[in-house]
């Protein structure tokens, strides 16, 4: 038990929590959202027991579990004298960001019972005051968006687990189909020599062996994949100190079948020979 590392998040309905736990699943946490506290000690015993690999746990407990607020001290203490490392992240904002949070959203507050917006929310603040002054770490999300707290979050609580690397996605895809929305760095190859204008090859595609000869044997080819390597040598470390859990990377062309997907499968074979998990995906191979 002394080998799990569980983070309760709590605070301010509207202040995150949901973002910061899937920022906490992104990095490798086994989560729960709104666990009744009650089945705090069982859940626990029963993931010790359970697998040596779940060692990074984060739950979401918050006024949604009418016993909360009364039972969190005593349990979560005990726990303690158990041995157990549990660490309370507690979440908040400013009523006035609240305030539009919850009318963007149309979300109902948990304590809205014939109370405005903003009497819950001042009324949740009061109710929670005595769990905030024992958390462990307090984050005002007032002024972050949700790509901002994520990476918050994930910067304070990523620990690599048996050195385990940032997970590789490559994407090969063509301009005329629109950008991939979820890329991290693009790549533009359309510079390349483009054997869709040579006759013997345009019927075929980047994985056939006469493309990719073709878009190698160019001196631009190979001065391009000598940078590109350099770059991505000196930004993937970089990546992985900053908590992050996966690296997307897209390279275009045109149509999205010769020159990005010959090119993809050189940066495959490139973090294939330093040992990354690699996921590779040609999206428009298949596509006129």
């Amino acid at each position: 038990m002394k080998n799990l590392n569980v983070i309760i998040i709590t605070g301010l309905s509207g202040s995150g929590k949901s973002t910061a736990l899937k920022a906490m699943e992104d990095i490798g946490f086994f989560c729960v959202d709104n666990l009744p506290i009650v089945l705090l000690q069982k859940f626990l015993e029963i993931r010790a027991g359970a697998s040596s690999e779940v060692y990074k746990i984060a739950l979401v407990m918050d006024l949604r579990e009418r016993s909360f607020i009364e039972k969190h001290v005593k349990i979560i203490s005990k726990l303690k004298r158990k041995g157990y490392n549990i660490k309370i992240l507690f979440l908040e904002a400013s009523d006035e960001i609240l305030l539009q949070r919850f009318s963007v959203t149309r979300r109902v507050h948990p304590l809205s019972e014939e109370r405005t917006i903003l009497e819950s929310i001042k009324l949740e603040r009061e109710k929670l005051a005595s769990l905030k002054g024992v958390a462990s770490d307090i984050i005002d999300t007032s002024l972050f968006n949700i790509h901002q707290l994520k990476d918050t979050i994930q910067k304070r609580y990523h620990t690599p687990l048996n050195g385990k690397r940032i997970i590789i996605n490559l994407i090969s895809f063509g301009y005329r189909h629109g950008l991939p929305h979820d890329a991290d760095i693009v790549m533009d190859v359309r510079f390349l020599p483009n054997p869709y204008f040579v006759k013997d090859l345009k019927d075929f595609d980047g994985n056939d062996k006469k493309v990719a000869e073709y878009v190698l044997k160019w001196d631009e080819t190979n001065q391009f994949l000598r940078e590109l390597y350099r770059l991505i040598s000196f930004l993937t470390p970089l990546y992985e100190k900053e908590g992050k859990a996966y690296l997307n990377i897209a390279l275009g062309c045109t149509g999205g079948r010769h020159r990005s997907v010959v090119i993809l499968n050189q940066l495959d074979r490139y973090f294939a020979e330093k040992e990354f998990q690699v996921n590779i995906n040609h999206r428009d191979i298949d596509r006129e």
